[in-house]
């Protein structure tokens, strides 16, 4: 796939031909996470680490291309970056023979066989942090009880998001005691906060003036957008002060998206080119890493790859900017997050053309503005993961937790 695309594969780095010695004095953990918004999310946990434990070296490891760069680019407590391993065992000896972590960390839902296998022989503990179990990967772990229950067997702890996390893995093997609900990791967001006059800035430098709406609907996906595109015209109808910006999750998918919107009629812009000379109803966002500052810009927001069946993506970025959030029906991946911020009326669903039309030409204001109140209060309701998942990585580490 990634040769069709194109991309570089790393294959080097991935054999582990390139890897950073480890220094034989401090303590070492290795802590993985797969793309992105796996990345984002470690940053609190990374940086508060390092503040505790500065002689302590933290390798850290992402799966995609696009993880790989964001990491070297945010992740500045990290000591190294690197790709995982490809999952043979010769490699991932060679990984570990090399870096000799004293702990490996995993997030989410990452059960990579050969690692946890070699992991658990070679480090101290294997913890999964972050956990979640969805319905969808529940159902494929069931089928195959016997061989999950073996391949989970090598994870000493499991720190996972929700209760439902931890009864799904109870229901395919993992003993409870080897399971805690911590929450949910994303939720200690800690982005940049911006005053009025630096998102005045960003706005001048888009073309824009004060007085347009702007809908950013991000980490969108194939399939969507033609909805979200055609629901922004047929808004626009009836509000021509209305702007869209949207992140495809795919950068490379930038043409395509362009596609549509010219093909609907819409005036395209893109983030690498625009400037303040540049008219557009569309402003696509071609770039990696930036999303998050452009929800601060946001009068509305939606969250991408809901409107198909992919899981849905993070919903807490724009709730930590007080923003009204919508997504699709498709949030398997935040399942218990959706639901509560739409239970608390901190979010809505949409589904079809009519309903995305009607949210985009956000006809009543104030209730939206109470909306993305009601988001923020929840996000802060939801944080304390980091500190629950500091105290277990402590505990197993050789300087038993001591600064």
């Amino acid at each position: 796939m990634r040769v069709g695309r194109r991309e570089r594969l790393y294959l080097a780095e991935r054999l582990g031909l390139r890897l950073p010695p480890r220094n034989p004095g401090a303590p070492l953990v290795w802590i993985h996470a797969v793309s992105v918004g796996e990345v984002l999310s470690l940053r609190g946990l990374l940086a508060e680490l390092k503040k505790r434990h500065p002689g302590w070296r933290i390798y850290f490891s992402s799966l995609t291309n696009s993880g790989y760069r964001v990491a070297r680019e945010k992740l500045s407590s990290a000591d190294s970056v690197f790709f995982l391993p490809l999952d043979f065992a010769w490699i991932v000896r060679r990984f570990f023979s090399v870096i000799r972590p004293d702990i490996l960390v995993l997030t989410e839902s990452e059960f990579w066989p050969n690692l946890l296998r070699i992991g658990k022989i070679r480090s101290r503990a294997v913890l999964l942090i972050n956990g979640r179990m969805s319905q969808r990967s529940f159902r494929k772990h069931r089928r195959w009880r016997l061989l999950s229950k073996k391949l989970l067997a090598n994870i000493d702890l499991f720190l996972v998001q929700t209760l439902g996390d931890k009864e799904r893995l109870e229901a395919i093997g993992v003993p409870a005691d080897r399971i805690e609900t911590a929450g949910n990791l994303k939720a200690e967001v800690n982005l940049p906060l911006f005053d009025p006059a630096d998102l005045e800035g960003m706005k001048s430098n888009l073309g824009l003036s004060g007085s347009k709406k702007i809908i950013v609907a991000g980490s969108t996906h194939r399939g969507e957008e033609n909805l979200l595109l055609s629901g922004f015209q047929k808004s626009k109808k009836d509000r021509n002060d209305l702007l869209l910006i949207i992140a495809p999750r795919h950068p490379q998918r930038t043409g395509e998206v362009e596609k549509i919107a010219c093909g609907l009629g819409l005036r395209v812009a893109r983030k690498t080119s625009v400037d303040s000379s540049v008219s557009w109803d569309v402003l696509i966002l071609d770039t990696i890493g930036e999303l998050a500052s452009f929800y601060a810009l946001a009068d509305l927001a939606f969250v991408g790859g809901s409107l198909i069946p992919h899981g849905g993506q993070n919903l807490l970025e724009p709730a930590f900017y007080s923003k009204p959030i919508f997504f699709g029906p498709h949030m398997d991946n935040f399942a218990p997050l959706a639901a509560e911020f739409v239970c608390s009326h901190a979010a809505g669903m949409v589904s079809s053309l009519a309903e995305i039309a009607e949210a985009f030409r956000m006809a009543d204001e104030i209730a939206l503005r109470e909306m993305g109140h009601r988001a923020r209060k929840l996000l802060d309701s939801l944080r304390g993961a980091t500190e629950r998942t500091l105290t277990e990585i402590e505990m197993r580490m050789p300087s038993a937790g001591a600064p």
